[in-house]
């Protein structure tokens, strides 16, 4: 299982992350936010070793996501929001797809996105709402997918042992105030996610 930390805005959490044993860090492009980073200043994500890099994305154009990710060597792409499923044939496998769970699951395209991406299963944009994993529990077998919102260092083990995910994907949830992470509250949560795991 991987651990995402998500909504990083300095290299002080980054580094933090890293130490703490997080295998993807996330990044987030999208203004109007307190997580939300500039492009152009952001050429220390460049540095950041050791793990796996996401861009978080939410309806941006194809072109700008493209930019972004060559520009500040970035691993993996996260569409959050509306964007079409034609950008997964430009992009490639490393993306990831957030999977709105309001209303039921539709089965059917989450297999279809496992095939061709990451699927993640989150009610929000990073509002640390949290919602019922159980309805993972009826998931067809095979399936990898990613598990977020209102994940804390106090649930994830319960949100692991239940829905059983590939990723979890953490950002309120670890941090001290919008978009500045608690150092200890990323280490309890890493060590709760790993402890979870048979």
């Amino acid at each position: 299982m991987l651990i995402k930390i998500c909504g990083i805005t300095n290299p002080r959490d980054a580094d933090a992350a890293v130490a703490a044993g997080a295998d993807v860090l996330g990044f987030v492009f999208r203004s109007g936010t307190p997580r939300a980073l500039d492009p152009a200043a952001s050429d220390w994500i460049r540095e950041v070793t050791g793990v796996e890099k996401v861009g978080v994305f939410l309806d941006a154009p194809l072109q700008e996501v493209m930019r972004v990710r060559d520009l500040l060597a970035l691993d993996w792409v996260q569409l959050h929001r509306n964007e079409p499923d034609s950008y997964l044939e430009v992009l490639g496998v490393k993306v990831i797809r957030r999977v709105p769970v309001a209303g039921g699951i539709d089965w059917n395209r989450v297999t279809a996105l496992a095939e061709r991406c990451l699927p993640l299963f989150d009610p929000g944009a990073g509002d640390g709402e949290a919602w019922a994993w159980e309805a993972l529990e009826e998931r067809p077998p095979g399936i990898r997918f990613g598990l977020a919102g209102g994940l804390t260092p106090e649930n994830v083990s319960d949100a692991v042992k239940t829905a059983r995910p590939y990723l979890v994907d953490v950002s309120s949830g670890v941090e001290a105030s919008p978009g500045v992470k608690d150092h200890l509250k990323i280490r309890d949560f890493i060590a709760a996610a790993l402890e979870a795991i048979d």
